[in-house]
């Protein structure tokens, strides 16, 4: 029997509104075996994968496209751990963790991570694809004997190994816990660890508030230390880097290394590559086929897990998943003068605005067309201040030089949320909101394309994953006609794959169309990859902060690292930033020339 899954989108298999297409095109129900069984009173088809021939007739055939017919890649069959249903997504082995280190998994949205986290930490028992009659304990350990997971699972069970998982959509924390942030805290510290934790992920001034009013970045650091504050044997977090800024995001790698015993686990599910790679151990790869299959790989050690992601290839299985490898060529910008010439350049004042007891102080500076902007500064910093500046919507206190002008801008801008109560499909909001961008080849061609907007069209805006409605939301910003763009955090609830296209969408589209864009993002690796100037900030955040004039991306990146006290080499096979761990020899050595972030 060849190794094929028949998967059927249940949202879009609709029998009572088609002919049943796919049963009535099926050459082995010609035949008179019942491969495909529907009827129009039926809620959807079935597909029998042991009858199917893998013809594909029938995915062409689906007036819906519900349909998709996949040949797994060969000796998979037998290493099933999971199947939620007939027709539904599969999960091939797990990931393998070890006592006393941090394992970290890196790949694709809806490939199976987070049900590999349900089953480790023993909320889902795998049924090895028998959904009809699910295994016992005894078998499935017998199943996994002589593996690592045999001790693993064996713990689970007799030592009743407790697990908590930091869940992955923090948003949706104050639905399910109100209360003082200082006493629900308290309620948590089994550990007597608090007042630490609360100095590490600077919690101290948000402690005497409630969890409704905390901002993404503030709950998602309480989660972290709600997580790290309980006393476990096995600690999983699901993506803790979203919304935090990059000095958090390492105060937080820090607080869950913290977290290892000799017989402990740490799990760490992570987009963000040089986060994953600071604070790992080892790393297992999944692959596969969103909603239809996933794969996890044996370990690997940090530097070749990454890379065997980036480039798309397992040596191991000899197996390539992607088809192109992603690299991270810098290029510094060598333009030509006349080229420059062409550009429109834009001054803006030294300029400063005070918002309640926070000063932002703005030296003058100039910026051109086709140019992005990035800005590095930890959060509270008065970033989207000065842009509100820029789009006038907030008048400075104070100019200087009033020989410049403000120019008047229009802005077009990404909130770092899509807060839509839109009743209603993608398609209508698009039409709706950037009705002539949506029908223009070449938008279609550069930004709706890559970014797989097509395949959203008909899905209700409301039932969207964060992962789509960013999408969704970066599409919106882009197609609104501006002079300048403000997209924030682009890479938000996006995993690693799609932060790479978003960056080559953004790129794309801002060189074409002639505009300016400022980004604030976190995620170096995407901060680099799309930075032509950046705009360092500096000062207490909250407090009193300093936006300095844009430089380049090496003076800029080296003076914001500086002020982390962080150090970057570079990978030798794909160019990709990694970290240095603190007082490493390369660290010293690169501090003690000065240059924090190597080209």
């Amino acid at each position: 029997m060849a190794a094929r899954i028949a998967i059927i989108n249940e949202d879009r298999c609709k029998p009572k509104k088609c002919r049943q297409e796919c049963r009535k095109s099926c050459p082995v129900v010609k035949t008179g075996k019942h491969c495909i069984e529907v009827t129009p009173a039926s809620k959807s088809a079935f597909i029998s994968e042991e009858l199917c021939i893998g013809c594909g007739i029938c995915v062409k055939k689906c007036p819906f496209g519900a349909i998709q017919i996949i040949n797994l890649p060969k000796d998979l069959d037998k290493d099933t751990t999971h199947r939620y249903g007939p027709n539904t997504f599969k999960l091939h082995r797990l990931p393998v963790p070890r006592p006393g280190q941090v394992l970290g998994l890196v790949g694709a949205n809806g490939i199976g991570k987070s049900t590999a986290l349900k089953v480790l930490c023993g909320k889902l028992k795998p049924n090895l694809g028998k959904f009809d009659n699910p295994p016992d304990w005894q078998e499935i350990l017998t199943y996994f004997r002589g593996s690592e997971l045999q001790n693993y699972f064996t713990r689970l069970l007799e030592d009743n190994l407790k697990a908590i998982i930091k869940r992955q959509d923090v948003e949706s924390i104050p639905k399910a816990v109100q209360g003082n942030v200082g006493q629900l805290l308290d309620k948590l510290d089994q550990r007597g660890v608090k007042a630490q934790l609360c100095i590490d992920l600077e919690l101290n001034q948000v402690l005497d508030r409630n969890v409704e009013d905390l901002s993404g970045g503030e709950l998602q650091r309480f989660a972290i230390a709600g997580t790290a504050a309980q006393s476990a044997d096995i600690y999983m977090f699901d993506e803790p880097s979203v919304y935090l800024d990059v000095k958090q995001r390492l105060k937080a790698a820090q607080v869950i290394r913290s977290l290892l015993r000799a017989n402990s686990y740490v799990i760490v599910v992570e987009h963000d590559l040089s986060v994953l790679d600071y604070m790992s151990d080892f790393i297992c790869c999944s692959y596969g086929k969103p909603g239809a299959f996933g794969v996890v790989t044996l370990p690997f050690s940090v530097r070749e897990g990454i890379n065997v992601f980036l480039a798309g290839f397992v040596p191991t299985e000899n197996l390539r998943f992607r088809d192109e490898a992603l690299t991270f060529k810098i290029v510094e910008a060598q333009e030509n003068a006349e080229e420059i010439e062409t550009y429109q350049r834009y001054k803006y004042p030294t300029m400063s605005k005070t918002i309640g007891n926070f000063k932002l102080t703005v030296m003058e500076g100039e910026f051109t067309d086709s140019q992005i902007v990035v800005m590095l500064g930890e959060n509270g910093t008065g970033k989207t201040t000065f842009i509100k500046m820029l789009a006038g919507r907030l008048k400075p206190d104070t100019v200087e030089g009033a020989e410049i002008e403000i120019p008047k801008f229009y802005v077009s801008h990404k909130p770092q949320q899509l807060e839509t109560k839109f009743q209603g499909t993608v398609s209508q909001l698009l039409h709706q909101k950037i009705p002539e961008s949506c029908t223009h080849p070449q938008f279609r061609s550069d930004v709706i394309k890559p970014l797989q907007i097509e395949q959203l069209m008909d899905r209700v805006v409301t039932n969207l994953s964060g992962g789509e409605r960013q999408r969704v939301a970066l599409c919106l910003c882009l197609g609104k006609p501006a002079d300048i763009y403000l997209i924030d955090e682009p890479s938000a609830s996006l995993d690693s794959e799609q932060r790479i296209v978003a960056s080559k969408v953004i790129k794309r589209f801002i060189f074409h169309a002639k505009k300016t864009a400022f980004v604030v993002e976190h995620d170096f690796i995407m901060a680099t990859y799309l930075a032509d100037k950046v705009i360092v900030y500096e000062g207490r955040p909250s407090v009193d902060c300093t936006a300095n004039a844009p430089q380049t991306l090496l003076s800029g990146m080296n003076k914001f690292l500086s002020q982390l006290d962080i150090t970057f080499r570079r990978d030798p096979t794909n160019y990709r930033p990694r970290i240095n761990k603190l007082d490493s020899t390369k660290d010293k050595e690169q501090k003690s020339v000065g240059s924090y972030y190597y080209l």
